[in-house]
């Protein structure tokens, strides 16, 4: 099965929702656990044949996405790998995220 390759920026968009998930909650194993399904589906879709999901030209040429609760798992497929970009929550300005001025 093929797995989700993540980038640094990907590293720091979890830490950030853990840390906002685990304030909302006031719980970590319920952040935890939210961060850990949220990569397992990563990985699920890694494996998933062919690419079906929206593709987000306005961001940048390559990057598709899918969401995920009330995340965007922002994608590319390099060289024939599912390399996630960024996962940003849904009601950001994500076009703005990805601007040179964002």
């Amino acid at each position: 099965m093929r797995r989700a390759t993540f980038l640094a920026s990907v590293e720091t968009d979890l830490v950030d929702i853990f840390t906002t998930l685990a304030e909302a909650s006031g719980s970590l194993p319920v952040a935890r656990g939210y961060v850990r399904r949220l990569r397992d589906h990563c990985h699920h879709l890694a494996g998933l044949p062919g690419q079906m999901r929206r593709a987000r030209p306005e961001l940048m040429e390559t990057i598709q996405s899918v969401a995920f609760g009330n995340y965007v798992i922002l994608f590319r497929y390099i060289n024939g790998r599912f390399v996630v970009v960024n996962i940003l929550y849904g009601r950001r300005d994500i076009e703005a995220f990805f601007s040179d001025d964002g």
